[in-house]
């Protein structure tokens, strides 16, 4: 069990979703480097309101909760580990205010601090809408490893933001400062983006994976998705901009979809795709991690394409996590159909949790297997 010290207190806190033998930490060098520099600038006169972007296990609305901070991120498992640390620990949190990615900041920020989204356009689109709701001269202070602050990164904010320097590294963390200049010629967004594959629109907001065009596994995976009967109950699981789901859909005008993501971005994206091919109101679009709180026994067939990472951290305990989900969550006889790259083992694992699993197709890089629940 491990406690953040800062100059704020000491707090004990857990990444979510909770594992049984957790190894890694809720916070990193960066967290620490960059509540360090906040109490050595502002002391206890930290201003009200400040604007805290992308924290990733609440870490820093829990330690400035006293100040009502604005918690902005695309994360649905960053505001709910805010609110198991807060318990945890004790912290009043009624004053912080916990804003998805989907919704611009409503009031103009004392201060900014920033974590960075390992997400470029994301950070883009973040650094255009304060540049327009921030003041002239008012800084970002934003921290990271000193190994994902790369000189494109600091481009990126002198472009969209204004005049940029870099901290010292302490730790191999590194804090960038960032001094808004509204003079600086305008910035074309051009997100959301809508693409177009085999007849679907896709709708990509800015924070969704492979947002410029349709990635090669998912291009595979829906050439080899089920066939879905009448009025199934089926579960687009990591569901990104919805291409599963709306793919099923299309082919299929009585099955009722159900689209989940701890994404903000991903979740209105799959919306928004719903909506650009003129679906009904057979979609139901839920924001959670992962299938927490669905009924068990609910879903005819569930369809996922697992991520590999959750932030910077590499590892397949997510997709274990929907696997162990989607069996609990599947009715009888129900199949899970994902996609995986082949040196995953993700064959293994689906054997060991349903009995069974059946490779659908496969080619040099992807496999798509199939498990039914006995």
């Amino acid at each position: 069990m491990e406690y953040l010290t800062c100059p704020f207190g000491t707090f004990q806190l857990f990444r979510l979703p909770l594992r049984s033998s957790e190894t890694l930490r809720a916070w990193d060098a960066a967290d620490e480097y960059l509540l360090t520099h906040i109490a050595e600038q502002y002391g206890e006169e930290c201003p009200l309101n400040p604007l805290i972007i992308n924290d990733s296990f609440g870490v820093f609305p829990l330690a400035l909760a006293r100040y009502n901070p604005v918690s902005w991120s695309n994360s649905w498992l960053s505001h709910a580990s805010l609110e198991h640390n807060a318990t945890l620990n004790n912290v009043d949190i009624s004053g912080v205010q916990q804003l998805p990615s989907t919704e611009r900041p409503v009031n103009t920020p004392s201060v900014v601090f920033m974590k960075l989204p390992l997400n470029t356009c994301l950070l883009e689109e973040q650094l255009l809408i304060l540049r327009e709701i921030v003041e002239e001269g008012t800084t970002i202070i934003a921290a990271d490893m000193a190994k994902n602050i790369h000189t494109s990164t600091l481009e990126l904010f002198e472009k969209c933001f204004g005049p940029t320097k870099t901290s010292l590294a302490k730790k191999k963390a590194r804090l960038i400062f960032a001094t808004v200049d509204k003079s600086l010629p305008a910035v074309k967004f051009d997100y959301p983006r809508t693409i177009e594959y085999n007849g679907m629109k896709l709708v990509n907001h800015a924070g969704v994976f492979s947002r410029q065009k349709l990635d090669i596994g998912t291009r595979f995976f829906l050439e080899h998705l089920p066939d879905a009967q009448q009025k199934a109950e089926i579960i687009d699981l990591g569901c990104g901009n919805g291409a599963l789901g709306v793919h099923i859909a299309m082919r299929n005008s009585q099955a009722q979809l159900t689209f989940v993501d701890e994404s903000f971005m991903s979740i209105q994206s799959a919306r928004d795709s719903w909506q650009a091919n003129g679906l009904n109101d057979r979609g139901r679009f839920v924001a959670n991690d992962c299938l927490t709180g669905l009924p068990q026994n609910s879903a005819d067939i569930i369809v996922c394409n697992p991520p590999f990472h959750q932030g910077n951290t590499v590892g397949d305990h997510i997709a274990w996590r929907m696997f162990q989900q989607s069996h609990a969550v599947l009715k009888q006889g129900g199949e899970l159909r994902i996609i995986g790259n082949r040196h995953l083992d993700y064959h293994a694992k689906l054997k060991r949790l349903f009995g069974n699993c059946t490779t659908v197709a496969s080619n040099s890089k992807f496999v798509v297997l199939s498990s039914r629940k006995k």
